[in-house]
């Protein structure tokens, strides 16, 4: 399982995700993904950690509560899903 964090203030780095979700127990995978042309931290983050039950303890506690200015909202990741659009050519061909 992999948990989510939005509304992530911009300031935030792994090493400090790290640090606050290590009270829960140990952290797998720090993800703060950014924008592909600027560079610029998206607002979320993803951690995955050692232990269901920890990732559990984590969301309930950290769910609501303010970091960084921010009140974090902290939920279980749902898997991605390709919004990129496009869609199918319905087996036509554009040549």
């Amino acid at each position: 399982m992999t948990i989510y964090i939005g509304n992530l203030s911009f300031q935030a780095t792994e090493e400090d995700l790290k640090e606050v979700f290590a009270e829960y127990g140990e952290v797998r995978r720090v993800s703060l993904p950014a924008d592909r042309e600027t560079g610029r931290k998206r607002g979320f983050a993803f951690i995955e950690m050692a232990s269901e039950a920890n990732e559990d303890k984590a969301i309930s506690e950290l769910d609501g509560a303010e970091w960084m200015g921010r009140e974090l909202r902290v939920n279980k990741a749902r898997p991605r899903t390709d919004s990129r659009g496009g869609g199918s050519s319905g087996g036509r061909s554009f040549n």
